[in-house]
C-alpha cells in the first residue's frame, strides 16, 4: 500500500514538475490577492479588518517584485530585497496603526472606521 502511494506520489511530482506556472499565471494571483485587498479596504468597518486589507495589498505589491525580479533578471536579487523593505514598511504601519486604533477606542469604545473621525481638522 505505502508503494503505490510513494509511485503515484512520484506520478504527481513528475507531472507538477513539467507544469512550471508561467509569468502570466503568478500575475493573476498577485492581481487576485489585490483585488481581495481592495474589496476588503472599501467594505469593511472594523479597523483590523481594514489594516488586513492594507496588508494583503502591500503582499501583492512585494510578491510583483519578486515575479519580475524571477523572470526578467534571475542573475539579481533585486525584488528580493524591495519585497523585503515592503514588508518591514508594512510591519511598521500596523504598529502605528493599532497604536492609533488602541488609542481612539479608548475614547470612542468602538473599532468601527465609520465612527472615528477624531483625526478631522
Amino acid at each position: 500500500m505505502i508503494q503505490s502511494f510513494l509511485s503515484a506520489f512520484n506520478n504527481i511530482c513528475a507531472v507538477v514538475a513539467q507544469s512550471t506556472p508561467s509569468m502570466n499565471s503568478w500575475l493573476i494571483v498577485s492581481s487576485a490577492i489585490f483585488s481581495i485587498g481592495l474589496y476588503g479596504l472599501l467594505t469593511r468597518r472594523n479597523a483590523v479588518a481594514v489594516l488586513m486589507a492594507v496588508e494583503l495589498m502591500l503582499n501583492s505589491a512585494a510578491f510583483n517584485f519578486v515575479i519580475f525580479n524571477h523572470y526578467c533578471k534571475p542573475s539579481t536579487v533585486d525584488g528580493q530585497i524591495m519585497a523585503i523593505f515592503i514588508i518591514a514598511v508594512a510591519a511598521a504601519e500596523v504598529v502605528v496603526g493599532m497604536a492609533i486604533f488602541v488609542a481612539l477606542f479608548r475614547y470612542k469604545k468602538t473599532v468601527d472606521v465609520n465612527e472615528m473621525n477624531l483625526l478631522k481638522g
